[in-house]
């Protein structure tokens, strides 16, 4: 049975009914790994996909219903708005990472809105739903701790390379880690990189300049291609993944 708050976000204009199968869509990724067949058509008859266009937001600020989101395919960007209307940008989440506010499992979004950088693919599930997979699935329950121990190993990561790299460092190793597997980084705007890294967009721009002169990348309108991932590999250093 799908949950009402599940029912909520797929029939919201933000997202849309997905064309790929549920169960081959579940089972990409970490978290349903080395479950049984039976146990995946159980966690695909309880949960629910959808797809959100890029550029739209799906979550806001305020919202009090417990959600936890498996993002399948595409990025999305967590920010909030300050009261002059800046965005400051908390985190880039990427395709196989879990967000929401879910407290039962360590997730809350702190007044975060969360919009699509891409055109995504999410798994929406309600506290019920979590419960219930929980109790009745340990090896799922196994899977989302070693799926928080990685993230926060990242985070811890990404302070030390964020107190100690210089931006070329820092930038290079964001666009690494953006880019799709072709090489595209799209949907980040120079101000967005900035507030990811800590530096102005005057600065971003003039670093992206600098790579692309230097052979590494090229820059489109609203995308940026990376030609040289060794090279960017190089600058980031052996610390930086």
């Amino acid at each position: 049975m799908i949950s009402r708050i599940a029912r909520r976000f797929t029939e919201s204009p933000a997202v849309q009914p997905i064309g790929q199968t549920k169960l081959s869509l579940l089972r990409e990724g970490d978290l349903f790994r080395d479950l049984s067949p039976a146990d995946m058509q159980e966690i695909e008859r309880v949960t629910t996909m959808t797809t959100c266009k890029r550029g739209r937001i799906f979550y806001t600020a305020g919202q009090s219903a417990e959600v936890l989101f498996i993002l399948k395919k595409g990025k999305v960007q967590l920010y909030r708005l300050a009261e002059d209307g800046r965005r400051l940008v908390t985190a880039i989440v990427q395709a196989g990472s879990i967000f929401g506010e879910m407290p039962l499992v360590s997730q809350r979004m702190h007044d975060n809105i969360a919009e699509a950088m891409d055109d995504c693919t999410l798994c929406v599930m309600s506290r019920a739903d979590v419960e219930h997979l929980l109790t009745t699935k340990p090896r799922l329950a196994l899977n989302i701790i070693s799926i928080l121990a990685d993230r926060l190993a990242a985070a811890e990561q990404r302070i030390e390379i964020q107190a100690y790299g210089t931006v070329r460092q820092r930038l290079a190793g964001l666009l690494l880690k953006l880019a799709s597997t072709d090489g595209e980084v799209t949907g980040a705007s120079h101000q967005q990189l900035g507030e990811l890294i800590g530096a102005s967009r005057e600065t971003v721009t003039r670093m992206l300049g600098d790579l692309k002169s230097e052979g590494m990348i090229d820059l489109g309108r609203s995308h940026i291609r990376i030609k040289n991932i060794d090279s960017l590999r190089e600058i980031t250093g052996p610390e930086i993944p």
